[in-house]
């Protein structure tokens, strides 16, 4: 089970915002205005589970394809410049629940865990507060939360998919931009929204992070976008953290064994030259 989180249709009302922290009694995160547009929340947090990221974009529209008549936008013309145009780029950002989780690799405690769902949770009560999961997210997702140094990320409502509900974002979205249900119908029916759109002329609306055969397996939260991905924050080509650890591991047992073998030729020879 996931999400698929339609932003052509995101409005960003942040009411899965508001829902997520309702339901889930995370914690205010203060009111500091970052003058930053409308997005106050600035990223994914300890205390923000859910983020409607919003971006603001001048884009040059090229005279012939903006349908400009000769009484229209007389100063642009006048010019000989392209005319501009601004739009919003708005998107409800949540933690991806990565099919490889490097998270779940380094987690000591096991603290995280993979649920019957597939979606990967956080149980605070046996959280250490290590901070190893916080670096090996590849999206920055994890986070402590301040004067706790416990994990915590969206859980993808853990509790109430068990009682047969859907998540309290998908379930407060007004435009059904945020998605949920069985990953395979979701990347059936993303698809179909983007052959959708291009038809109509958007040509920059591509899925990302629905792929299994991505850096990370596919994330159980993928997105439509308008724009690249960096645009919206998300890196362009995402990797498990971990992919390495097991070659690193044999680098060190090569490595030890190497050291081991080393240190007792030595000691045999000093042996050998003392008895003589």
């Amino acid at each position: 089970m996931g999400f698929f989180t339609d932003t052509s249709v995101c409005i960003g009302c942040k009411a899965c915002e508001v829902a997520c922290k309702e339901w889930n009694a995370v914690p205010e995160d203060g009111i500091a205005l970052t003058g930053m547009s409308y997005d106050n929340t600035v990223g994914l947090g300890a205390d923000t589970w859910r983020h409607v990221a919003f971006i603001e974009q001048r884009k040059p529209i090229a005279q012939q394809d903006a349908g400009l008549h000769h009484d229209t936008d007389v100063l642009a013309m006048a010019a000989d410049e392209p005319s501009t145009d601004f739009r919003w780029l708005m998107s409800s950002d949540v933690c991806k629940h990565c099919t490889e989780a490097a998270c779940l690799d380094v987690c000591p405690t096991g603290s995280l865990f993979r649920t019957e769902f597939g979606t990967v949770v956080v149980q605070e009560d046996i959280c250490n507060g290590c901070g190893y999961c916080i670096p090996a997210c590849p999206y920055g997702v994890i986070d402590q939360r301040e004067g706790d140094g416990r994990a915590w990320k969206c859980t993808l409502c853990y509790d109430r998919l068990g009682q047969g509900q859907e998540p309290a974002c998908a379930k407060a979205c007004p435009t059904d931009s945020i998605q949920f249900g069985p990953l395979d119908e979701l990347r059936e029916r993303a698809q179909h929204r983007v052959e959708q759109l291009q038809d109509a002329g958007v040509s920059d609306a591509r899925l990302y992070g629905e792929s299994p055969e991505d850096g990370v397996g596919g994330d159980g939260a993928f997105f439509l976008l308008l724009d690249e991905p960096e645009v919206y924050g998300l890196p362009p080509d995402p990797k498990v953290t971990t992919r390495d650890l097991p070659a690193m591991w044999r680098h060190v047992g090569t490595a030890a064994v190497t050291l081991v073998g080393g240190a007792l030729a030595a000691f045999a020879a000093t042996a050998f030259g003392r008895r003589k």
